[in-house]
């Protein structure tokens, strides 16, 4: 293959690019699991862990995908039997309910058009006719990867509250942690899911239970089969920053050192900026004269924006043609979406310039792709930004 200069665009919504600090801390040699240098370094992590979750609850991290932590919440809390109610926002809410039905959960799915997120007021509905309580917990995705749609978890905490309803509250943020403003002790959330290669800026292999008191109750009397994934087991070992198994360790340098960014930067720092590429790109989508997929604008993801193409043209054509001609990796169409949308992932260790470089390169390739659009989504980014920027100086200069 011809070599090609500069540097490839992975701009898919996760694996995000990984920065320099994490890869350097990554390539450190590896150091005893067991040894007196590992504790303390375990310790630092699991605060700042606690941290980025917004929580003084533990955090439990396992060597695995968001999958494993998927796997990890269901059978540390419910039994075979037990009524889970999910929504089925997107593709990963879809793989995440039937992982529950092979565990032998009795799955209750509300349907969507895959175009927005979990609605607290149908949410609450069904659980005020639960009379007897039959369901054990309420999973739902904060922001769905597969389609660029956020649920809105405050107000969904505020729904299972108003029906007077016991179950538990599971929520997976893989896409959102790190990225988009979650909060897993003032939102109320049992078990929170988390994974390390979207928002954390690390390569995939490490993923996360934060767990509240209420669901390590939960799992005294849970009959689900676990070893590898028993919180307990972490939990206790925790305590002095070292680990029941043998650890990811590499992957835990880099970890350390990416909490140390994301605390130099200051969580609401790292929010605003995702919040600001979003509307950016949302703006450039609306340029083109193209279809944003989610149709709720209070429920717009700020990691990842889903883009419909018009009837008649082949979303992975178009992908096709911008990583041969742009090396650029955009995300697919999944699930009943594939060759509908592409994705263009904003989130993690990104800036004005790199957000600039890709929407420059979707313009060119629908253009070198012959798909109908109208050009000049790059510049209204651009003015979006520079406009913002503008702004933020004359703030600062007045302050």
């Amino acid at each position: 293959m011809a070599y090609k200069s500069g540097r490839h665009f992975l701009q898919i919504p996760g694996p995000t690019n990984v920065p320099d600090r994490i890869l350097r801390a990554i390539d450190h040699p590896t150091m005893d699991h067991r040894g007196p240098e590992f504790g303390p370094m375990g310790l630092e992590i699991i605060d700042g862990l606690k941290h980025i979750f917004q929580t003084q609850q533990p955090v439990v991290i396992y060597p695995a995908s968001g999958t494993g932590a998927w796997e990890a919440a269901l059978v540390n809390s419910l039994s075979p039997g037990d009524k889970v109610l999910m929504v089925e926002t997107g593709h990963f809410a879809s793989l995440w309910q039937k992982m529950a039905a092979k565990f032998g959960l009795q799955v209750e799915l509300i349907a969507t058009d895959w175009r927005r997120g979990a609605d607290p007021s149908a949410l609450e509905a069904r659980l005020k006719e639960d009379k007897a309580h039959a369901i054990k917990a309420v999973c739902v995705v904060h922001n769905e990867t597969s389609t660029g749609a956020t649920s809105r978890i405050g107000p969904i905490r505020k729904a299972i509250d108003a029906a007077g309803h016991p179950a538990l509250f599971m929520v997976d943020t893989i896409s959102s942690l790190a990225s988009i403003d979650y909060r897993h002790d003032e939102w109320g959330v049992d078990v929170t899911v988390a994974g390390s290669q979207k928002g954390l800026m690390l390569p995939p292999g490490l993923s996360f239970n934060a767990v509240s008191e209420k669901a390590r109750k939960a799992a005294q009397s849970a009959k689900l089969p676990r070893s590898y994934w028993a919180w307990e087991d972490m939990i206790a070992a925790n305590k002095t920053g070292y680990f029941p198994y043998t650890p990811a360790t590499n992957l835990l340098y880099g970890l350390h050192e990416a909490i140390k960014m994301l605390r130099e930067e200051g969580l609401p720092q790292v929010f605003a900026r995702h919040a600001r590429h979003a509307e950016a790109t949302r703006r450039a989508v609306r340029a083109w004269g193209l279809e944003i997929l989610c149709a709720n604008a209070e429920e717009y993801s700020n990691t990842l924006t889903a883009v419909m193409m018009p009837a008649g043209h082949d979303a992975d054509a178009l992908r096709r043609k911008i990583l041969l001609a742009y090396d650029m990796s955009l995300g697919t169409g999944l699930g009943r979406l594939a060759g509908k949308v592409f994705r263009i992932g904003h989130l993690g260790d990104f800036n004005d310039l790199a957000l600039m470089g890709t929407l420059a390169g979707v313009e060119m390739g629908l253009a070198l792709s012959g798909v109908p659009h109208q050009q000049g989504g790059a510049q209204s980014a651009l003015s979006y930004l520079t406009g913002d920027a503008r702004a933020e100086s004359a703030q600062s200069a007045a302050a």
